[in-house]
């Protein structure tokens, strides 16, 4: 999420900002919100912290170091997600999670961690740099997934409290319902131009 050439660190005297994966497809994300259509909204949440913690989950103190570092208990229930005040706990595998902040800041997630964790046998790592995420929302944004998606997107299937690894088009995701009409998508950086524009181009026919 990072521009990891940009840090907001000071150069010479001057603060350089950070910069958004998604700033070459600037453009196309305010017209969208301009059309402010019902049916379709998509827009960036920036900047969030993000990091990769893998552990055992039968391991009391591990699950207690981290729930103790970030609020929130690790969900060990397939598919689902753990929310907290200040971060959220997405399950991604028997002994994997991703831990994102529920609001953008700088990135201390896992320095926070890494000193919970200790000497235990478990690893936290910043993954901020290099992954954003996107919220896409709107009486037809179903529709829009699904386009890309192979994914069963009935409410029944996958709703809030719920997540799921996989992609949209050629864009690996983790689709995170939020609400009835709003996901939350996480994508890789290097996708994150690619996945804007042709999801735009796949709601262009919905919202027209």
């Amino acid at each position: 999420m990072w521009n990891e050439n940009r840090s907001n660190t000071a150069v010479a005297g001057v603060r350089t900002p950070l910069e958004s994966p998604l700033v070459g497809a600037q453009n196309l994300l305010d017209s969208n919100q301009a059309l402010q259509s019902k049916a379709f909204r998509l827009r960036e949440r920036p900047f969030l912290d993000l990091a990769n913690v893998r552990g055992d989950a039968r391991d009391r103190e591990f699950i207690a170091a981290v729930e103790g570092a970030i609020g929130v208990r690790l969900p060990t229930k397939p598919n689902t997600v753990a929310r907290g005040a200040e971060y959220d706990a997405l399950w991604l595998g028997p002994d994997e999670w991703l831990i994102r902040s529920t609001e953008a800041r700088k990135p201390e997630l896992e320095g926070k961690l890494r000193a919970a964790l200790g000497t235990l046998f478990a690893s936290a790592v910043d993954v901020g740099s290099g992954y954003t995420v996107v919220e896409a929302s709107g009486d037809r944004v179903r529709d829009v997934i699904a386009r890309g998606c192979p994914l069963d997107l009935h409410p029944q299937v996958l709703q809030p409290g719920q997540c799921a690894q996989s992609h949209y088009f050629k864009a690996s995701i983790v689709l995170i319902p939020t609400a009835y009409d709003a996901f939350e998508l996480v994508v890789r950086r290097s996708f994150a131009d690619y996945f804007c524009r042709i999801m735009l181009d796949a709601a262009a026919p919905i919202v027209s």
